[in-house]
């Protein structure tokens, strides 16, 4: 299941075994450098989220993320190691920025992170009952964001609303992406720790996760693995419905997983809408909230999906990878043209 703070790294517990839990005498720290501890914002397998203040050079509120006591193995620091390499290495307005890094008294790693008091893409839209255009914008920054990132060389591996925060910017709803905690470098190493993936652990979340991630195979992943996950998030964006249900998904075996993601076709986001407005009352009840959500009813929200949402979707969720868009800006081009009616 998803961490309780967007800011961690989200792995299936199906799939990975917990991590050990830190000493039992542990106490949150009240200071870590120069920041005051205000709350925990929230806690992984990995690390624990704290919001922070910091006094000086300059008063602002940040996210500081530590790796949680007895969790500092060589696997995971590394892994720390490249969340932190990967932000910094970036700047741009849609991705959470890195100020600086550092160690505890105690040898704990930790790095100090913009602070977004934000909302998932996907609940700031459904709580504004943003309309398919509006959706749509927000989304096409979301792939500026990750264009970005791939243009540095870095795959995010665990795109979902959850990592894509909506917070408020001189009076304006701006995207954040969040949480390359799972990251990889395309062309580069990014600490000089290796970061291992064990044989049968999925690094990611499953409903989001693109075939060639999920089969974990020896040709590896690229940026078109980004464009999946991307695909799922417009998805459920447009139908307020994931394309794999997620209960069944992980209810079943870590097999069974991996032959859904890598096999199975999901409907077409109209067949999917379509689909949920006839067989039962509380079907058609939920169809008809999801229409209210962007400000339409469930035909016409089903019209203006098919043909050119549906295939903009279906072409991000190909199961071979060099048929899907060979990048995010290419995705992104797509759905300003249907914007612009072209």
């Amino acid at each position: 299941m998803d961490d309780p703070d967007p800011r961690l790294s989200s792995v299936p517990t199906q799939a990975v075994p917990s991590a050990p839990s830190g000493p039992s005498d542990w106490t949150d720290p009240t200071e870590i450098g120069p920041y005051r501890i205000k709350s925990r914002l929230g806690e992984g397998g990995m690390g624990v989220v704290y919001l922070a203040e910091q006094v000086e050079p300059v008063r602002r509120r940040v996210a500081i993320k530590l790796i949680k006591p007895g969790m500092d193995s060589r696997q995971v620091v590394a892994r720390f190691d490249a969340e932190r390499q990967a932000l910094a290495m970036m700047d741009h307005a849609h991705v959470a920025r890195v100020y600086e890094a550092g160690t505890t008294d105690r040898g704990l790693p930790y790095f100090v992170m913009e602070y977004v008091p934000g909302v998932s893409i996907t609940e700031h839209c459904d709580q504004n009952k943003w309309s398919l255009e509006d959706r749509l914008k927000l989304f096409v920054d979301v792939c500026d964001a990750v264009q970005h990132a791939h243009q540095k060389g870095i795959i995010h591996r665990d795109l979902k609303p959850s990592n894509i925060l909506v917070a408020y910017h001189d009076g304006e709803p701006a995207v954040k992406v969040i949480d390359f905690g799972v990251a990889k470098a395309i062309d580069r190493e990014l600490t000089e720790r290796s970061v291992f993936t064990h044989h049968g652990a999925l690094i990611g979340t499953p409903e989001y996760m693109s075939p060639e991630q999920a089969e974990m195979g020896p040709q590896g992943i690229d940026t078109r693995s980004d464009v999946y996950s991307l695909g799922v998030v417009l998805y459920e964006l447009l139908t307020g419905t994931l394309p794999f249900d997620s209960t069944s998904l992980r209810a079943a075996g870590l097999a069974e997983i991996h032959r859904i993601i890598r096999e199975v076709d999901p409907p077409k986001p109209s067949t999917r809408l379509s689909s949920a407005t006839r067989p039962s009352d509380a079907a058609r009840r939920g169809s008809d909230a999801t229409a209210r959500a962007r400000r339409t009813d469930a035909r016409s929200l089903e019209r203006r999906l098919r043909s050119d949402l549906d295939w903009i979707v279906m072409h991000c969720l190909e199961k071979d990878r060099s048929r899907r868009y060979d990048s995010a800006s290419e995705l992104a081009e797509d759905v300003k043209r249907f914007l612009r009616n072209e």
